[in-house]
């Protein structure tokens, strides 16, 4: 179990790779954000993204799982107070493989809540040529070890 204490600045967590399937794109998009270029290859084609693309919502979304599976769920967190910015760089196309990190900024402790520190991340999604796709900057509540001793 990760706490406050674990978020040192510097440290970092590894994404593992996922591959973006046209299929699951089309279902987000139809979903979430149904724009042509995120629904049918051809108006992709034809956009200035290039081919079929995910939505940022559903990058931003797998990037959440890859936290979540590189060390959200064995932590302590207690959610977040929100993003600071996303950036959007490049079009995530069908097929591509996208992976990345999280970067500890900076970690301290809440002057309100002794129990609970934030941890600020700059996190870094990209493609398979090593292209930055998206860029976002958070933080997120842990608990504080101590806090959790009985």
């Amino acid at each position: 179990m990760l706490y406050f204490e674990d978020f040192t600045p510097g440290r970092r967590f590894d994404y593992r790779p996922v591959e973006m399937q046209a299929a699951d794109m089309i279902a987000f998009a139809g979903e979430f954000d149904p724009q042509p270029m995120h629904l049918d290859e051809e108006a992709g084609r034809h956009s200035i993204l290039g081919g079929l693309s995910a939505s940022g919502w559903h990058t931003s979304a797998i990037g959440m799982r890859m936290m979540i599976d590189a060390f959200l769920a064995h932590s302590s967190s207690q959610g977040s107070p929100g993003i600071d910015f996303m950036d959007w760089k490049k079009p995530v196309l069908a097929g591509d493989v996208i992976s990345g990190f999280s970067l500890v900024l900076e970690a301290r402790p809440s002057k309100s809540k002794p129990q609970i520190g934030f941890v600020k991340f700059r996190n870094e999604i990209s493609n398979q040529s090593r292209e930055p796709v998206a860029v976002s900057e958070c933080s997120i509540m842990f608990r504080r070890r101590e806090a959790a001793r009985p």
